[in-house]
């Protein structure tokens, strides 16, 4: 099972990777606390203190065209924010 899907790189997600050295993932719906921090030491060889997850659920969107409302559904997902012990980093830029 692949834990971790992808990293989110956003602006609030950098600050916190450069200020209280947290970094955020997209994590399968299935995974619990210690999946997530293991597949994170494995991936990236650094050290997880703490980890917290949070379940994003759907939400409804519709849009008006000229053929009439198209209404859809995004992707529920769930998100970890990952704490790294005092001197580690992940940059995620290193394989530009």
């Amino acid at each position: 099972m692949n834990v971790i899907i992808k990293p989110i790189v956003t602006e609030r997600m950098t600050w916190l990777g450069d200020t209280l050295n947290r970094y955020g993932f997209i994590v399968d719906k299935s995974a619990n606390k210690i999946e997530i921090k293991k597949a994170v030491e494995e991936m990236y060889s650094v050290t997880v203190t703490s980890v917290n997850t949070m379940n994003y659920s759907g939400k409804v969107k519709s849009r008006y065209t000229k053929s009439g409302i198209i209404s859809g559904r995004t992707n529920s997902f769930k998100k970890a924010i990952v704490t790294l012990a005092e001197g580690d980093k992940i940059d995620f830029f290193s394989n530009i």
